[in-house]
């Protein structure tokens, strides 16, 4: 808007006059150095009193300076720790005036982010010199890490491709230009740049291995007590005794995946949690088998699934990642159909009040198990491999259900049928954890 002369004259446009501020520091006696005054007498503008030397970066923060302008007779490592802080914290254009012309005392100061270092005196005259150099170093400093910054930036991305192909070859199954291919073509469909794509594959096939490995746990400890049972009823002892065997160790071989490649702060606790259970129910399974055992095996199995399925879940939700959620239920099916099958054995093994825990149990093993059922089939995260399998484990389910109806004649059965119903929702986990869809989220 104009500013108007008096009387009516034409309207004056109004002038910007932008002058150059400064932050300054004294290492002197209050009034023992004309630095103020001479800035001020060549038109730059003080932001505010001299500035404390613990107070740098603070007062650089609050005021945003256009230069920083120091005096500092013999310059020492304080000073250099405040400098390098400020250089990390809030760059800006720094001139050290000093008596110091040690040339190490200049390499550091350089490489602390002053632009110019002036030694024994200035002159008033110069002073503005001095500070436009400061400001055209330093726009070429910022400009030159800027570069780096973009080039640093463009080798991890690069590597972030890589690994992110990596992923796709192993879990599609296709070749190095056809997982590039893949990669181009989600990044045009979602307007994200290639190394966006990327990352966001790496993270979701990160964290949906540890939800699968996790949901693992929860399926081997039902499925251990499952085996003992067998074992106990006398059905294939020595198929089913190694089955057990391999049970455990693949859960050995889980923890170890898990104890190297989740972060220790953020889940450590809840791994050490499960590694305990793991070791108290390995000992009872150790043990002789007798039937007097199988409750207190189950209880340590108890213990060992809900540890797991605690670590389950928190991993889901670090992921962040709405297909992980798809995922977990398809690892929890796993498990519901070993504890379906070991509650079924309970049930004919134990004594009245055990039979009847166990039939409760199994009532509502069976209602959830149907409900995930039903929610694996009407969601759209699918594929005809996917659909072929959940048909396959619909008629599994009905066999196993079938079987505990019929026990003790239909132990062959329960013991057939669970078996399967694993394998079916093995491969079920599998195919959700490579799919497209839970690796872009």
């Amino acid at each position: 808007m104009g500013l108007w002369r008096p009387g009516g004259a034409q309207p004056l446009k109004k002038r910007l006059i932008f002058m150059t501020s400064a932050l300054v520091h004294l290492n002197a006696p209050q009034g023992a150095h004309t630095l103020l005054a001479d800035l001020e007498a060549v038109g730059i503008r003080l932001l505010a009193p001299p500035v404390e030397r613990s107070k740098l970066v603070q007062e650089a923060v609050l005021h945003a300076p256009d230069v920083f302008v120091m005096y500092d007779p013999l310059p020492d490592d304080s000073l250099f720790k405040a400098l390098q802080a400020l250089l990390e914290t809030a760059p800006c254009p720094v001139v050290l005036f000093t008596n110091d012309n040690d040339a190490d005392r200049l390499d550091l100061a350089l490489a602390c982010g002053v632009q110019a270092y002036v030694v024994n005196g200035y002159g008033q005259h110069r002073l503005r010199p001095l500070v436009q150099l400061a400001q055209a170093v330093f726009k070429r400093d910022q400009a030159l890490r800027d570069e780096l910054q973009d080039l640093r930036n463009r080798l991890d991305e690069r590597k972030i491709v890589e690994r992110a192909k990596g992923v796709l070859m192993h879990a599609r199954q296709v070749s190095d230009d056809d997982a590039f291919q893949m990669l181009r073509t989600a990044s045009m469909h979602t307007n994200q740049r290639l190394g966006q794509v990327s990352q966001h594959i790496v993270h979701s096939a990160r964290f949906a291995e540890g939800v699968n490995r996790a949901g693992q746990l929860r399926m081997l400890s039902q499925r251990l007590v499952k085996l003992y049972l067998l074992q106990l009823a006398g059905v294939q002892p020595a198929q089913f005794a190694e089955a057990q065997l391999q049970s455990a160790q693949r859960i050995d071989g889980n923890m170890a995946f898990l104890g190297k490649s989740l972060s220790q702060p953020t889940f450590g606790d809840l791994l050490a949690q499960v590694g305990q259970s793991w070791r108290q129910l390995k000992s009872g399974l150790h043990a002789e088998q007798r039937a007097s055992q199988m409750l207190q095996v189950d209880g340590q199995a108890e213990q060992l699934l809900l540890h797991a399925e605690r670590l389950t879940g928190v991993l889901e939700s670090a992921g962040a990642v709405a297909p992980l959620h798809v995922l977990n239920v398809a690892g929890r099916q796993r498990m519901l159909s070993q504890r379906f099958a070991k509650l079924a054995l309970l049930a004919m093994l134990g004594d009245r009040a055990t039979q009847q825990r166990a039939q409760a149990g199994m009532a509502e093993a069976c209602d959830t198990f149907e409900r995930a059922l039903n929610y694996l089939n009407d969601i759209p995260l699918s594929s005809p491999e996917i659909r072929a399998k959940l048909v396959t484990a619909g008629e599994q389910w009905r066999q196993l259900q079938a079987g505990a109806a019929d026990m003790p004649r239909g132990l062959e059965a329960v013991a057939l049928a669970s078996e399967g119903l694993l394998d079916v929702f093995e491969g079920l986990s599998d195919l959700y954890e490579h799919s497209m869809q839970m690796l872009m989220g």
